[in-house]
């Protein structure tokens, strides 16, 4: 693309060799960036993977993109970092969070992720105090992968209760009428939000202002949005360095486009209210 601008604007020829010489350099700003000092504390990080195509040998191979977003306590949000696996899993994850706390994250107070296996055990390890929220979203897609078309929507009515609840204690009474509705036809999807009940209901202790922040991970999903755009036209990469330089861009891009929260004072009084002792003077 860039020979292309190149020879369409200036009528000048150049080699893709010589432009990725040139775009090299960029690798020097991502070996920073990646390696910084971090903030001491972060109000909410967000967690989540893209599925990247790049040459492994003869063969293509998806590789999992690791991305993590932090809050700050101003209400600021920022990139922390890339990693490249071949595949999502809690296992790794734990080394990504590790990273964080070796660059200088010392507390996370809402961690909000997908409903990935092990996730929330990953988080606590590292990070023992975090609040573990698990993305509202996917576990309503997940709730209808059970559903025929017929009654999702009746479905998807019935559990807004749940999720919209004053407090947990109204929450899980709302999941109790849900299932006597719906239990005999689709058990599974009662089981499935009991079984991440303490994940999913954090997030029903806090202010209006913050509930909508971290019941689910929309904000790093954007991100992805907006890599995906970036990307979507290469086909495959032919190695992690091409990817990290595309991506890093890319996020470089976006961060100038994001603003501060505008209601921020709120959302700090209450996590003060909620975590005043973790919270420095």
């Amino acid at each position: 693309e860039i020979q292309a601008h190149l020879a369409e604007i200036y009528a000048s020829e150049v080699s893709p060799d010589l432009i990725s010489k040139i775009t090299d350099a960029v690798l020097d700003d991502v070996k920073a960036w990646q390696s910084r000092p971090l903030e001491a504390v972060y109000a909410v990080v967000y967690l989540d993977c893209l599925v990247v195509k790049i040459r492994d040998g003869q063969a293509v191979r998806n590789h999992a993109c690791y991305l993590a977003i932090g809050v700050n306590l101003d209400g600021e949000r920022d990139v922390l970092g890339i990693w490249f696996q071949r595949t999502e899993g809690a296992k790794f994850w734990l080394q990504v969070l590790t990273e964080l706390r070796q660059r200088g994250v010392a507390d996370v107070l809402v961690a909000c992720v997908d409903g990935l296996t092990g996730f929330p055990e990953a988080i606590e390890a590292v990070f023992p105090q975090a609040w573990v929220q698990t993305c509202i979203v996917h576990q309503i897609r997940n709730s209808m992968r059970y559903v025929t078309y017929r009654d999702r929507k009746a479905v998807a009515r019935d559990l807004k209760p749940v999720y919209r609840a004053i407090n947990a204690d109204a929450a899980e009474t709302a999941l109790a009428a849900f299932d006597e509705r719906w239990g005999k036809q689709y058990p599974m999807i009662a089981d499935a939000w009991r079984s991440h009940w303490p994940h999913i209901t954090p997030f029903l202790a806090l202010p209006e202002e913050l509930r909508r922040a971290v019941y689910t991970t929309n904000s790093i999903e954007n991100l992805n949005r907006q890599i995906r755009k970036a990307i979507k036209t290469r086909g495959h990469f032919p190695d992690e360095q091409a990817a990290t330089k595309l991506i890093y861009l890319a996020i470089e891009r976006a961060e100038t486009k994001w603003r501060s929260a505008r209601s921020w004072t709120p959302a700090l009084t209450a996590l003060k209210i909620h975590f005043g002792d973790r919270l420095p003077d």
